[in-house]
Formats: structure tokens, sequence, C-alpha cells
């Protein structure tokens, strides 16, 4: 499989050239692609230098910062029309340990529709994360989860591995989700398609360099469109119930 890793990226010139060589090493035969939101501090640069050194590594530059999700449906439709089979979202901080990529790879290839980097299942774990940012990650996703009624333990990770057949059956055109709660659309949207999702413990490790760009404010943000979504839904629900009553 053509694998194509989608690295949004935003003021992290630090962080991109470990990030990537770690990357080369781990997948050798993977291709990156950065997507790079016009950053101030030269990130696309020295995106551009690593690729003219690299065939494998590509840049995709944007000249508006148009969040996360953004970020991703532009790399997502490079990826699609350029013919990879295997997209993965990774960040550039170096949270996600590009050592554990060929694990969603291979989930993938066993037959997952989408592979998730999951911190709360069994062996996943986090590393030097501060108390109140585990607090308002695990509150987020068990609030998710009961709104929802999503099964998916992590429903908020960023490091992912979808099936190039997932995305485009996704119809990504319709997804209007820009900030980090792309993340929670695009994993529900999945599981309410029937696609099959796999959790593969990761072991997520709090940035070492720059400052997270999570915060309080970015989360509630979230959780409000969250909770339109679960009211639809279960409105939905009793929807049909009740017109199945009234057709007895």
């Amino acid at each position: 499989m053509r694998v194509l890793t989608v690295i949004p990226t935003y003021n992290e010139k630090e962080n991109l050239p470990v990030v990537v060589e770690r990357l080369r090493t781990a997948m050798p035969e993977g291709h990156i692609l950065v997507v790079d939101d016009n950053s101030p501090d030269g990130t696309g640069e020295i995106a551009d230098q690593l690729s003219s050194k690299d065939s494998n590594i590509h840049v995709l530059h944007r000249i508006v910062k148009d969040g996360l999700g953004g970020a991703y449906l532009a790399g997502f439709d490079w990826g699609l029309a350029e013919g990879y089979d295997v997209l993965v979202e990774m960040d550039a901080d170096g949270s996600h340990q590009p050592e554990q990529l060929p694990l969603l790879v291979k989930a993938v290839e066993d037959g997952a529709d989408l592979a998730i980097g999951s911190r709360y299942i069994t062996g996943g774990k986090t590393k030097n994360w501060p108390v109140h940012r585990q607090i308002l990650s695990r509150g987020a996703n068990l609030y998710t989860k009961l709104i929802l009624g999503t099964k998916i333990n992590d429903i908020t990770a960023g490091f992912r591995a979808f099936r190039r057949d997932t995305l485009e059956r996704l119809n990504l055109e319709g997804i209007d989700s820009k900030g980090y709660v792309f993340q929670v659309d695009l994993a529900w949207r999945s599981e309410q398609a029937g696609f099959k999702i796999v959790e593969v413990p990761i072991t997520f490790i709090e940035r070492e360099i720059g400052d997270s760009k999570m915060d309080g404010n970015i989360i509630f943000d979230s959780m409000a469109k969250v909770s339109s979504w679960g009211i639809k839904s279960r409105g939905k629900k009793v929807g049909e119930f009740m017109k199945k009553l009234t057709q007895r």
C-alpha cells in the first residue's frame, strides 16, 4: 500500500525537521505531505528545504490559517488525487510517535477502514501531560461518548490512518468542521457509515518545544458542536421510533 502521512503545520519550525526525520526512518517507503497554513515563523520554507532534498516529502502551502480540519481536508484531497492507498493524520509537535505509525498502517492492511491511535484503551497511555490537559481530554472523550452514543474510546485522537475508500465514501465536501472538533466529526461519520474502526494503543507524549494550541475555549466550542449533533441524532431516532409506532 502507498502511504501518505499528512502533517498540518503552523509555527512548527523547530519540531518539523525532527518529526520528519523520525518518520522517514520509521517508514522509509512512506510519503509525507506537509500542509502549512502560511506560518509566520518560516515553517513553510523549512518544509520546502526538506522536500528539495527528499522526493518522498511534499509540501502544500495555504495562504490562510483555516483550522486543523481545513488543513487535513486539503491534504486528503491532494493525497486522493495522487492515488495513495492509506492516508494518515499526524501532529507536527512530536506528541505522536512516528515509530508507532507502522502499527496503524498494519491495522488498515489487516482490514480496518479507520485505525485510531488511542490513548484510552488497554496499552495506551500519555506521558508528561499536565493534569489539567488530561482532565480536559478525558472529560471531552467521556462527554462525547455519552452524548453521541459512540463506542470509540478516544474519538478526539489525532493520530489516525484511513483507507482511501473510507475517505472517498465519507463525502469530504460536506464536512465543514474546521477546528479540533473535526476529529470527532470524521470518526463519528465513519462509525455511522458502518466502517470498521480499530483502536490501536499508542503513547502520547507532551510536546517539548513550543506551546500547545489546545485550550479550554477550543474544547468548550467543540463540545458545543458535539452537543448539537447529539441532540439532532437523538431527535431523529425518536422521530423514527414514533413513526414506526403510528404505522402499527
